[in-house]
């Protein structure tokens, strides 16, 4: 066996030991493109190792979807299959745990008329709404891991040819998910322990605002009350300990959706179906998207805004601090999983309503009197660097500094 077969048995047990938990007699869905084949099977063969039930695979072809993107009548992009959402739901709600397997090419639907990507994107998510819901409310437990495409090696790495480029990315994420290492799992457990350090400290504190200083950002963010800080591993319902996403760096809450003022600049480009958006500002209002501009995918982020009313409000706000390993690699990836990662970052969109107290349980109205911001679409966007600043507003209205040039100014030991 070589080393790189060997680091992706690694990795898959890691996304099924710290990923999803899998448990014995528990369903597993995994969504992954075609490409990842070979770990998909590696995949399946350790789930039912650990007593899976039932192992389903929902397969994507990039190729296949450029063709109907581009050529399908509208009518058709306009509608989701109503048989395979139910499905879904169906699964979630028997208790299936959901992996998914991720690394789009960043320039796949480049030259599609992005009213049409908006148009199929918007019927997925409508869709797909109560299927979400399990997911974001940890009613399950789900992650996100990454697999080296080659088209989106090429593009991390333009220099080198599809195969050296798509070796160099795995050496990257093998670093950054820590399976290079001699014990994954230990090493996942210290950095989930470092995780919970910062939000427990940042949850005590209950910062009434975030304020927010860099080139190009001035902004504040107010925090609802009974706001709760995640980061790390979460829980589920059923109690079982999982981590959403692999890489992870973050710290994560709700802002309150009415909270926002000022303006946000990006640090990082956003890749949003198959389209990159690039140095893009977006200037808020009581909280919602008064004015933006791009320098690059104008019209994709006009359309990801106007995708209903609660995208151009906040739904999370996440500290990452610039030496993280991401950060440290020096690589843009233009994949969100990785460069949200790598610096603090902001998303549009529905909030989690696991970022305060009692939020999986409240009605949308109670959702609405607390500031809980709900949308069709969470994109996160990346608008941190050395150059930022952050301080945290306390109740009496001091300001105390929680981040500097981009690390945290607090003592987490």
């Amino acid at each position: 066996m070589t080393t790189h077969q060997k680091r992706l048995e690694k990795y898959a047990e890691l996304a099924l030991k710290k990923g999803v938990n899998l448990q014995s007699g528990q369903g597993l869905i995994i969504n992954a493109p075609i490409e990842a084949a070979d770990l998909v099977r590696i995949i399946s063969a350790k789930a039912y190792g650990r007593g899976a039930k039932n192992v389903h695979i929902e397969w994507s072809d990039e190729l296949l979807s450029y063709m109907k993107m581009k050529n399908a009548p509208m009518k058709v992009l306009e509608t989701f299959p109503k048989w395979k959402a139910e499905g879904l739901e169906e699964m979630v709600k028997d208790g299936y745990s959901l992996l998914t397997v991720y690394g789009p090419n960043p320039d796949l639907l480049k030259g599609v008329d992005s009213e049409r990507i908006a148009k199929a994107n918007k019927a997925s998510a409508e869709a797909l709404t109560e299927y979400r819901d399990y997911i974001m409310n940890d009613k399950t437990t789900w992650s996100i891991i990454a697999y080296a495409q080659a088209a989106w090696a090429e593009k991390v790495f333009p220099g080198l040819s599809a195969e050296a480029a798509q070796s160099k990315l795995w050496e990257q994420i093998f670093k950054i998910t820590r399976v290079d290492q001699d014990d994954p799992i230990q090493a996942w457990e210290d950095h989930n322990e470092r995780l919970r350090q910062a939000r427990e400290y940042l949850n005590k504190k209950q910062y009434k605002k975030l304020h927010y200083k860099a080139p190009g950002t001035d902004l504040c963010v107010e925090l609802p009350e009974n706001h709760i800080w995640h980061g790390g591993s979460a829980t589920s319902e059923k109690g079982v300990e999982f981590n959403p996403n692999m890489p992870t760096e973050e710290v994560f809450t709700m802002p309150h959706k009415y909270g926002i003022q000022g303006k946000v600049s990006s640090t990082k480009p956003l890749s949003y179906g198959g389209n990159l958006i690039e140095n893009f500002s977006l200037t808020f209002k009581d909280g919602k998207v008064v004015d933006y501009s791009a320098e690059s995918g104008e019209e994709t982020l006009k359309h990801l805004l106007e995708s209903d009313e609660g995208a151009k409000r906040l739904g999370e706000v996440a500290l990452v601090p610039e030496e993280s390993p991401i950060s440290k690699s020096g690589h843009i990836f233009f994949n969100t999983l990785y460069d949200e990662n790598a610096s603090c970052h902001l998303a549009l969109g529905k909030a989690y309503p696991t970022n305060i107290e009692s939020g999986p349980s409240m009605s949308k109205e109670e959702m609405e009197k607390h500031g809980v911001n709900d949308s069709l679409v969470h994109e996160d966007f990346m608008m941190g660097s050395t150059e930022t600043d952050i301080d945290g507003e306390t109740k009496d209205g001091s300001y105390e500094p929680v981040f500097r040039k981009g690390s945290w100014a607090i003592d987490l030991e």
